[in-house]
C-alpha cells in the first residue's frame, strides 16, 4: 500500500478557530469593517460615520451608521419604498431608484444636524465627481464652509462586489450630490473606460436618469411586444413611457431636496375580534378517533354484505 500523507492531522484540529458567526454565514466582511470602523485614539470617541448601502430582492437600503462596543447606531435611514411618495411608484431597485435613495438619506441626514442650508449639494446633475481642497485636505463637495465642515461618510458595501458600473455606486453618487462628503472616484462609475483611463460623464448622467431602463423598454416594444407587456406591466399601468424617465427623475429630485423628512409613523391597532379556537380535550379528541374508527368498521361490514 502506497503512503499516504496525512493532510489534516490531530495537531490541526486542535488549534483550528471556528470563525465568527456573521462570517460564516457570509454577512459581514471582518477585514472590511475594522477598517471601517476603527478610530484615531487623538479624536476621543468621535464617531466614524458610515453610509451603508445593502440591497434587497425588492428595495434599496441606504443608511448612515456609526458603531459602538455594544453594536451599531443608525442616525438616518432611508427606503426606496418611500419614493411612492415623491412619485417614483415603479422600479425602485434600479440605479436610478439607488441614485434617488442616496439623496434622500443626505437630504434627511443634513436637515437633522442642520446642514442643509450650508451644503445644497449639486443641484445640477452632471455625473462629474467634484472635490475641494481646502485647508491641505480634500473635500468631496463643492465648496467648504469656513464655520461648519461637511459631514463626511464613509461607503459601506457590505460583501457586495464592487464591480464598475454597480448600483451601489448610484446611491453613492446620489448621497454625494446631496451634499454629504464620501471620499470616492470616477473609477467604478458608470461610464469609466479602464483600459483608455477616461471616464464618460454623459454616460453616468444618462444611467442617473434611467436611460438604460429607456433604451430598453423601446427595444422590446419594436422586438417583442409581448414580453414588453409583461416586463414592463407596472411602468404601462402607471402611463409611464420611455420618452418621459428622465422628466420623471429630475421631478423627483425636486421633491425629495423640498421635504426629506420621513412620513409620520400610523398608529397601530391589532384586530382583537379575531380569538383562537379552543383547544379539544383528550376525551374529545379520543371521541373523534372513536366515531372515525365506527364509521370505517361500518363501511367495510356493508361492503361484506
Amino acid at each position: 500500500m502506497a503512503f499516504v500523507k496525512v493532510q489534516k492531522s490531530k495537531a490541526y484540529f486542535s488549534r483550528y478557530q471556528v470563525k465568527y458567526r456573521r462570517r460564516r454565514e457570509g454577512k459581514t466582511d471582518y477585514r472590511q469593517r475594522k477598517r471601517l470602523v476603527t478610530q484615531d485614539k487623538n479624536k476621543y470617541q468621535s464617531p466614524k460615520y458610515r453610509l451603508v448601502v445593502r440591497f434587497t430582492n425588492k428595495q434599496v437600503i441606504c443608511q448612515i451608521a456609526y458603531s459602538q462596543i455594544d453594536g451599531d447606531r443608525i442616525l438616518v435611514s432611508a427606503y426606496s419604498t418611500e419614493l411612492p411618495r415623491y412619485g417614483l411608484s415603479v422600479g425602485l431597485k434600479n440605479y436610478a431608484a439607488a441614485y434617488c435613495t442616496g439623496l434622500l438619506v443626505a437630504r434627511r441626514l443634513l436637515a437633522k444636524v442642520g446642514l442643509d442650508d450650508v451644503y445644497e449639494g449639486n443641484t445640477e446633475v452632471d455625473g462629474e465627481v467634484v472635490s475641494t481642497e481646502y485647508d491641505g485636505k480634500t473635500y468631496f463637495v463643492e465648496e467648504v464652509d469656513d464655520d461648519k465642515k461637511p459631514f463626511r461618510a464613509l461607503l459601506d458595501v457590505g460583501c457586495r462586489a464592487t464591480t464598475t458600473g454597480c448600483r451601489i455606486f448610484g446611491a453613492l453618487k446620489g448621497a454625494a450630490d446631496g451634499g454629504l462628503d464620501i471620499p470616492h472616484s470616477e473609477k467604478r462609475f458608470p461610464g469609466y473606460d479602464r483600459d483608455a483611463k477616461e471616464y464618460d460623464a454623459e454616460m453616468h448622467k444618462e444611467r442617473i436618469f434611467g436611460g438604460h431602463v429607456g433604451e430598453y423598454m423601446e427595444y422590446l416594444e419594436e422586438e417583442d411586444n409581448q414580453k414588453y407587456n409583461e416586463q414592463f406591466k407596472a411602468y404601462i399601468e402607471e402611463g409611464i413611457e420611455a420618452d418621459g424617465l428622465e422628466e420623471l427623475y429630475e421631478e423627483v429630485h425636486e421633491k425629495i431636496r423640498e421635504d426629506p423628512s420621513p412620513s409620520a409613523k400610523k398608529d397601530f391597532t391589532p384586530d382583537k375580534s379575531y380569538k383562537r379556537k379552543a383547544k379539544d380535550s383528550i376525551e374529545d379528541r379520543k371521541a373523534r378517533v372513536q366515531a372515525k374508527k365506527d364509521a370505517k368498521n361500518a363501511e367495510l361490514e356493508e361492503d361484506d354484505e
